[in-house]
């Protein structure tokens, strides 16, 4: 049986997340044991690890790294043993460099680039970026095998990640101007909308997530 941490270190929308990976895990038949967890050494033995997010990137990161032994333990199973990560939200950003939302504070540096706050040229695009919007495929990647082109993801946000590498970029959405709906690197991978917040088409993301073997 495969073990999935869902890690908590605090940030809001943990229930929501567990409940959508219960969800999607029950659609597609997967007997995984589903933890919401902040003991590093279930994190370091887990077969796939999500790492959720709400509210500004240095809080969340000084979080992240006040708990004892947490980055390290996510650090061995994602980047020693290769186990699938996904992050959510601020939990995909921080998989960033740096982030630059009140003060400049060092990521995670899993994926480089940096998390910068939305500009839209267009002046009736508001931010925060709120609500439902469609996502483009610019190259193909497992989670999105069965995502068409115009889906709708629903997102919340005022900063977005803008990886070094564009190969990076496997999702983007348009809010007066492109930026990263989803990026992957190897056996990482992030994304910008609330797939626990998006119906059908979040949980099937999910659910290729549960059987996602990079």
């Amino acid at each position: 049986m495969e073990r999935i941490a869902l890690i908590d270190y605090g940030s809001g929308n943990l229930r929501s997340a567990e409940k959508a990976l219960l969800e999607a895990a029950r659609l597609t038949g997967s007997d995984a044991e589903i933890r919401t967890t902040a003991d590093p050494d279930y994190v370091a033995q887990a077969d796939r690890l999500v790492l959720p997010g709400v509210g500004a990137f240095a809080a969340c990161m000084d979080a992240l790294d006040a708990r004892s032994g947490l980055i390290e333990a996510m650090t061995e199973a994602a980047r020693e043993r290769g186990a699938p990560f996904l992050g959510v939200c601020v939990g995909m950003q921080l998989l960033a460099s740096k982030g630059l939302e009140f003060g400049e504070r060092k990521g995670l540096n899993w994926v480089p680039g940096e998390v910068r706050r939305l500009q839209p040229a267009d002046p009736h695009a508001k931010v925060p970026h709120m609500g439902w919007n469609t996502l483009d495929m610019p190259r193909p990647h497992p989670l999105f095998a069965e995502t068409a082109p115009g889906t709708h993801m629903y997102f919340t946000h005022s900063y977005a990640f803008f990886p070094e590498d564009a190969s990076a970029v496997v999702a983007t959405t348009d809010h007066g101007g492109a930026f990263a709906a989803a990026v992957a690197k190897d056996n990482l991978a992030g994304v910008q909308f609330h797939p626990e917040k998006s119906q059908a088409a979040g949980l099937a993301l999910i659910g290729r997530f549960l059987a996602w073997r990079p």
